[in-house]
């Protein structure tokens, strides 16, 4: 199979998976748009206040908040805000003429948090997202209380051996029937232009993949959650090795206790599968936002 298609065929076969257990359809959703950094950007916000900051989720490419977060949203938001925003291009949020390039997305979605009165926050970024994430906590460390990055990597080896020789002859028809194009065409101020996003998205991973040095993140105090699931485009190395930058990877039985950081390797997991275990993920989020810092 040739490496182009890698993507679009497990989306397909992911569809089987994934029908009826995805909210697309936002119509009775608390959605709202904020102007901020020239760009009319969608957000949700679920769950009333508490003592505790907001979640803030972040979907991948290609992707929107019903999609990624369809069946996480209503059993986070019973004991915590929930805020979930859709970048560039993406979802409700119309696409403008500028490049999609993730420091952007992250200082748009710091603009609308700012927006929205929120001085502190957790973060959970799933694969593009997570790459929005850890922009957000290097650039804005006072904002970030602790962070998930699902699915995400530092640079280009994260990924799988040869995953993005050929991704520049994705075609957009390659995703029709999938979830991503489904959601696209239901949400979108304009569903003829999914292959404009796809476009977007093919030139941002060819030539402004986001690179993160080792010595910067190896600085950031927020406590991570790192996750994959065991079959995802990350490799597994790579995982631990962003988990050992955060702080872990070390012997927890000794006066200091257990770092800051975790590490979750979710079993029988693929990279489009994997925020939609709920039943590995539910527990997981909340424990770790709710254990105290070390």
């Amino acid at each position: 199979m040739k490496l182009t298609t890698v993507f679009a065929t497990a989306a397909l076969a992911a569809t089987a998976l994934l029908t009826g257990c995805t909210s697309t359809d936002h119509t009775n959703k608390p959605g709202a748009y904020a102007d901020v950094n020239g760009l009319h950007m969608y957000y949700e916000v679920h769950g009333t206040p508490t003592d505790q900051p907001p979640l803030l989720l972040l979907h991948g490419a290609l992707s929107g908040i019903g999609t990624d977060f369809g069946q996480l949203i209503p059993e986070l938001s019973k004991t915590r805000q929930v805020i979930a925003v859709e970048q560039q291009a993406h979802g409700h949020t119309a696409d403008i003429d500028r490049p999609l390039r993730t420091p952007q997305m992250a200082e748009d979605t710091v603009a609308l948090l700012h927006t929205l009165g929120v001085q502190r926050a957790d973060i959970l970024g799933y694969s593009m997202g997570a790459g929005v994430a850890l922009q957000i906590s290097l650039t804005h460390p006072e904002l970030v209380r602790k962070q998930i990055l699902a699915a995400g990597g530092l640079d280009a080896s994260a990924m799988q051996p040869g995953l993005l020789d050929g991704l520049a002859e994705l075609q957009p028809e390659q995703l029709h029937g999938t979830p991503f194009h489904n959601d696209y065409l239901t949400n979108a101020p304009r569903p003829e232009d999914f292959p404009r996003l796809v476009a977007r998205v093919t030139e941002h991973d060819q030539h402004a993949s986001p690179v993160f040095a080792a010595d910067a993140v190896r600085q950031i105090k927020a406590p991570t959650l790192t996750v994959i699931g065991d079959a995802d485009i990350i490799r597994p190395e790579h995982a631990v090795e962003m988990f050992r930058l955060f702080g872990g990877g070390v012997m927890g039985d000794t006066p200091a206790g257990l770092p800051n950081a975790q590490l979750a390797i979710l079993p029988g997991t693929s990279h489009i599968t994997l925020v939609h275990r709920p039943e590995l993920l539910l527990p997981m989020i909340p424990a770790f936002l709710d254990a105290p810092v070390r």
